[in-house]
């Protein structure tokens, strides 16, 4: 049961009741926010059980010269094997996988991009302090 269960949560991850918050948003309080916190300051509600303490997402621009990092964070969070989640975050990629766009990285490089997961980056953006 619980495996059906998860299996149809995880093919919902945009599918956000029309009027209500933002996709990105949707899927940060879904996945992100029981490490990361409802304000993404790294103070979620298992935050303390975890042993590597998650990122506070509020500052990935001050900690990088004033400029939202977008690349960095779309490679982080969309998991690529072996660069980021040696068991510390989980591989999120499956997850936002669905529809796709077209993002042109900071080198001019077009590169075919899950719709979620610029939603939720997008979204990621808004809490910079």
């Amino acid at each position: 049961m619980k495996k059906w269960t998860l299996l149809l949560a995880l093919g919902c991850v945009a599918c956000a009741p029309e009027g209500a918050k933002s996709p990105g948003k949707f899927t940060y309080d879904g996945y992100c926010a029981t490490c990361h916190g409802a304000t993404g300051q790294g103070d979620g509600p298992i935050a303390a059980d975890l042993a590597v303490a998650p990122a506070d997402l509020t500052q990935l621009s001050a900690m990088n010269g004033g400029t939202f990092p977008t690349e960095d964070v779309l490679t982080k969070i969309y998991g690529y094997p072996g660069r980021y989640h040696q068991a510390i975050m989980p591989e999120f990629g499956p997850v936002l996988e669905g529809a796709k766009t077209d993002w042109t990285s900071p080198s001019g490089e077009v590169i075919a991009t899950p719709v979620a997961l610029l939603e939720l980056v997008t979204y990621l953006e808004t809490l910079q302090e």
